[in-house]
């Protein structure tokens, strides 16, 4: 391990210009032609057999190296349609377009730029440290993570037939907690997520004559109102989901009443049986509003995209856990509590019929993060991912997330035999 190690410091000023680079030019989902190429050359220049544009814009990188265990290491890649504040000299000032063709702010929100440099230099790492293992070492490099496809598109696209199949999957995601902080939790880690557009149907007219029009903007406004009662009065306390109704749209000015309006809900489940009842009951709510307000037409429900739960295969987290906890100093490795936010991670394990593990790595100024615990200002003063603020601390995070991934391949590959 310390062996495979001992080239980090040297690489660090390297893996620092990776990530400002990455940061300063992020691209969107199915979009990142430059993130994937300049990660694939440095696959190419770490002695990779190296496969592009699996799942549109993926990139594998294959090492084999005798016999032993195949371990898959992934990151994801694309960036997010947000306007950046951070203020960094490194802040990103790009443009993308959107699904609908719409020009967009872009910036890495949620720290995939971060991920990215963390699996490039773990990977050089031990390709040049391949004398101490044995096996093979997948390096997937995911688009498409923030829409809920890249994984799975990548498995359709031939992932397993290109690469081979790993024994097991292994990832991890930044979080806003104090960079030097390992968190790992065995079972469900991360909720599951359903995005729907759900358009509204009225009847337009005049704004002055509402007698002669059914109003979406009414109807909308009722139907956010009830979905609210799902959590509140349809789930026990015991029972966890959170709805959220992220857009509404109707209407282009003051004095037009719209035919129909447009809103976007946001579910998020830990439980099959949880997230079937919630799904039918925004259902249910949704036709009972149109109907009470005499829709014209039936409301359309339609699926934007699913994450499934993010679980952890409870054997091979103890195992990760305890070689972690032998690898950093006491008190850094840490019990993950649920998070809400969600991944498309454990679509490969699955997929695979392989056991899998996600964890997490902090990423925030320690000091700044442990005042504002201690302060209960934590949720206020934090920047969390997807916030316009959200800029991790370089140093030690970028150190800590390379030795992560190093730690938890060596951990499987196995030693060669001596002569």
């Amino acid at each position: 391990m310390s062996t495979v190690l001992s080239g980090l410091d040297a690489a660090l000023p390297d893996l620092e210009s990776l990530y400002t680079d990455l940061h300063r030019h992020p691209e969107l989902a199915f979009a990142e032609h430059r993130t994937a190429g300049v990660l694939a050359s440095r696959l190419e220049a770490a002695g990779f057999t190296v496969h592009r544009g699996v799942g549109q814009t993926g990139v594998v990188g294959v090492l084999r190296n005798g016999d032993g265990p195949a371990v898959m290491l992934r990151a994801d890649i694309d960036a997010l349609p947000v306007r950046e504040r951070t203020g960094l000299d490194y802040a990103s000032t790009d443009t993308g377009l959107d699904a609908d063709g719409n020009e967009v702010p872009v910036m890495h929100a949620c720290g995939h730029d971060m991920h990215a440099t963390w699996l490039s230099g773990a990977a050089a790492l031990l390709a040049r440290g391949r004398e101490h293992w044995s096996g093979t070492l997948l390096v997937v490099f995911q688009p498409g993570e923030e829409v809920g496809d890249g994984a799975a598109g990548m498995v359709r696209d031939g992932l397993f037939d290109i690469a081979g199949r790993p024994d097991v999957v292994l990832g991890q995601h930044i979080a806003p907690g104090p960079a030097g902080w390992v968190l790992t939790r065995p079972g469900v880690l991360m909720a599951a997520t359903d995005s729907l557009r759900i358009t509204l149907h009225g009847r337009g007219g005049h704004g002055s004559r509402p007698e002669t029009t059914v109003d979406p903007v009414v109807l909308a406004a009722s139907v956010v109102l009830r979905l609210q009662t799902i959590v509140s009065r349809e789930l026990a306390a015991t029972e966890q989901a959170v709805v959220t109704v992220g857009s509404l749209h109707a209407g282009t000015t003051h004095n037009v009443i719209a035919d129909r309006a447009v809103l976007e809900v946001n579910v998020r489940t830990f439980d099959a049986t949880v997230r079937d009842r919630v799904l039918a009951a925004i259902g249910r709510i949704v036709r009972g509003e149109a109907q009470a307000a005499g829709a014209p037409a039936e409301p359309e429900i339609t699926e934007i995209a699913t994450f499934p739960v993010t679980s952890n295969d409870e054997h091979a987290t103890e195992s990760l856990t305890a070689a972690f906890r032998a690898h950093f100093p006491d008190g850094s490795v840490l019990d993950a509590p649920l998070v809400t936010g969600s991944e498309d991670f454990g679509e490969f394990g699955t997929a695979a019929g392989v056991p899998s593990v996600f964890w997490l790595v902090g990423g925030m100024d320690p000091e700044k993060v442990m005042t504002a615990m201690a302060q209960g200002r934590f949720e206020s003063d934090i920047p969390s991912n997807h916030s316009p603020l959200f800029a991790p601390v370089l140093h030690p995070t970028l150190r800590v997330g390379v030795e992560t991934l190093v730690v938890g391949a060596l951990n499987w590959l196995t030693a060669p035999a001596s002569g």
